[in-house]
């Protein structure tokens, strides 16, 4: 058969993507809608001095927004939050589904007094993945050895479905997105979307038609120095292109000026040649029309600077860089630099939603901007909120798309996969499928000969503590009710995942193999069934050693330290059969080793987890170790009456699982 062209095509996808756009927006309207679920707000606070020793955080509403309180009861009457107010806002870290991202962005959030956004970010810049060979693996380092993990299964349908049929599909992929984050922009605001030769000039005619061709401002071409593999009948390829649109005529500009580093700089590219005045001072000769020539003296012209244009000589990052924290797309902190201080002002919003390595967040702070960055990678949103707390940020919220299904908001198509994969994953547990007529979403049934409900929770949702509860409440209602045991199994977990199992004993949380489908490609449903080796492993869980509370006068003193971790089973990570020997090998012999990241909520109401102490293994600021957090945390608070503090602790694996563990004082 021969092959569409892509020409042809266009016209088509830009329909679809406005059709899928205006469906999501309808549903904005609607009284169940995507959320946002914090998971935790963070009050950067990094360990600096070791064991017993962390540095007391500071620990004051005033540098808050007046919504968040550390009075439990005040916190839930707190006050509207203005959007537009740069004092009462607080920047968020979001991880999920950017269409889904941007649907919660835009009906708003009550949970977190958090306005629509309608119209309210004033800069956006995205730098979506725009290469379908890339390798989406992350690096994972441990003690003595590296290893590989593949993406999660998030992750998985997410890029299987960007580049199932090619350039094609990416652009169906992009172009609801575009039309969001249009929707999303001010009147004054500004995209900037970054891309290269594979995708980059496709994505601009969607672009004049999304935006207006009025509306193109620039194609700013970034050219780097490097070296490159040779190629084959070409010049090497060193630059990408960023294309530049604004939502109405009059956007925010300022233009940007990049200072000589010396005269001889000036008059090196400038190539003339400088003359000396009787004074000794150096200038060269410039044409002010007319036939005229004037001294331009060379002492004030590097003070002014030149114009920038739309050819940016940058380097790339390297992994030596002070600024590099080992992200494979990572983009030069100077290159935000130009676009946000030209297409912004300080209090400004500035959204990125493929947040990749937070650079735009970084910058977007040092220059005094509100932002948002969110990304569906587990490995991003941890490498990013470890680059937030080492830069000493204000307070931000890491949040994540709330208790939704996602099959609600796509098509019918994604819902029959879903179905089929959900009654795949029963039959392999040994669960019978319940008739499409008694369970329409097709992801609960009966394990055989035994009067135990299983239910599967979908690939593209986080199981969280609300999926345990409706676990929990399906054992009375489900088809009668009557059940004697509720088995919930799930892809991917919140962070309040291990309190909600403590907390709903009837109901036993699973976890579904997370290769499981790259096991069903190579293999199949029938040779995977009858080898009889699909293990679905208990939670990964954290322990503490003690916690304990020490007097100083009016205040307190929480001393905490970690007892153990345990892992899930190897065989339940996406890893290599060399990688997994590797991980079992340290899991049995080191297991603390296996947390990247952990923090403390010493006061923590049930509610919000704020995070006022963290360790992580890049923090070397403590005891030098980079295979290691520290152990032990102690923070000093005010005093409580005795048997009221919870202490609240939460780790973070390498693999960007989450546990949490608490403990009343």
């Amino acid at each position: 058969m021969a092959q569409k062209s892509l020409i042809g095509e266009l016209p088509k996808i830009l329909e679809e993507g406005k059709r899928e756009a205006g469906r999501l927006l309808e549903r904005l309207s609607e009284s169940v809608r995507v959320g946002l679920q914090t998971n935790e707000l963070v009050l950067p606070a990094k360990d600096v001095d070791g064991l017993f020793k962390g540095r007391v955080p500071t620990i004051a509403n005033s540098a808050l927004p007046s919504w968040i309180d550390f009075n439990a009861e005040a916190q839930r009457h707190r006050e509207t939050q203005s959007v537009d107010s740069y004092n009462n806002w607080i920047n968020r870290l979001i991880y999920g589904d950017n269409l889904l991202v941007m649907q919660a962005l835009l009906a708003g959030d009550e949970k977190t007094s958090l306005p629509s956004l309608r119209g309210k970010v004033d800069l956006v810049y995205i730098d979506p993945p725009f290469d379908s060979k890339a390798d989406y693996r992350t690096k994972i380092h441990l003690p003595g050895s590296d290893i590989n993990q593949k993406p999660t299964v998030i992750e998985q349908f997410a890029y299987s479905d960007t580049w199932k049929d090619g350039t094609a599909s990416y652009l169906r992929m992009i172009c609801p997105r575009l039309i969001l984050l249009r929707e999303l922009l001010a009147d004054t605001g500004s995209i900037y979307v970054h891309l290269d030769w594979h995708v980059g000039h496709y994505v601009k005619i969607l672009m004049d038609e999304i935006f207006g061709k009025e509306n193109f401002r620039n194609e700013i071409v970034w050219h780097y120095s490097g070296w490159n593999k040779k190629l084959l009948a070409s010049f090497e390829k060193r630059h990408d292109v960023v294309f530049m649109y604004s939502k109405a005529p009059r956007p925010i500009f300022n233009s940007y000026f990049e200072k000589w580093g010396s005269i001889e700089e000036y008059v090196k590219r400038r190539k003339q040649k400088p003359l000396k005045d009787e004074n000794g001072r150096w200038y060269v000769l410039s044409d002010a029309g007319g036939g005229t020539r004037i001294r331009r003296y060379l002492d004030e012209a590097i003070k002014e600077g030149v114009v920038v244009d739309d050819v940016w000589h940058l380097d790339k990052i390297n992994n030596s860089a002070k600024e590099s924290v080992n992200y494979a797309t990572q983009k030069p902190e100077a290159l935000l630099e130009r676009i946000i201080k030209a297409s912004s002002n300080e209090g400004d919003l500035v959204l990125d939603v493929f947040g990749g390595s937070g650079t735009t967040a970084a910058v977007a702070e040092k220059l005094g901007r509100r932002w948002i960055s969110a990304d569906i990678g587990k490995p991003s949103a941890l490498i990013q909120r470890k680059r937030f707390i080492d830069a000493g940020v204000k307070p931000f919220l890491y949040q994540s798309v709330g208790d939704y299904q996602k099959e609600a908001f796509g098509a019918s198509k994604l819902f029959k996969r879903i179905g089929d994969l959900s009654e795949v994953v029963l039959k392999l547990f040994g669960a019978e499928p319940f008739p499409v007529e008694n369970c329409p979403t097709r992801n609960a049934g009966q394990l055989r000969e035994t009067r135990t409900l299983v239910i599967v929770d979908s690939p593209n949702k986080l199981t969280n503590a609300a999926s345990v509860k409706r676990a929990a409440e399906a054992k009375n209602t489900a088809l009668g009710g009557g059940w004697s045991k509720v088995v919930l199994l799930g892809w991917n977990f919140a962070w309040d995942i291990s309190q909600a199992a403590q907390m709903y004993k009837d109901v036993e949380v699973l976890v579904i193999p997370p290769d499981l489908m790259d096991a069903l490609k190579k293999r199949g449903f029938a040779d995977l069934a009858s080898s009889g080796k699909v293990r679905f492993s208990s939670l990964q869980y954290l322990s503490l050693k003690g916690v304990r509370v020490e007097e100083t006068e009016n205040k307190e003193r929480v001393i905490v330290e970690l007892g153990n971790y345990v892992l899930l089973s190897p065989d339940n990570i996406p890893l290599d059969e060399k990688d997994k020997a590797v991980l079992a090998d340290v899991a049995k012999n080191d297991p603390l080793a296996l947390i990247e990241y952990w923090c403390v909520d010493p006061d923590y109401n049930g509610e919000t987890f704020r995070s006022l102490w963290q360790d992580y293994r890049d923090n070397t600021a403590n005891d030098g170790d980079k295979d290691h957090c520290v152990f032990s945390a102690e923070i000093v608070v005010p005093k409580k009456p005795k048997g009221t503090r919870v202490v609240c602790v939460k780790a973070v694996d390498v693999f960007g699982f989450e546990s949490i563990a608490t403990l009343r004082v």
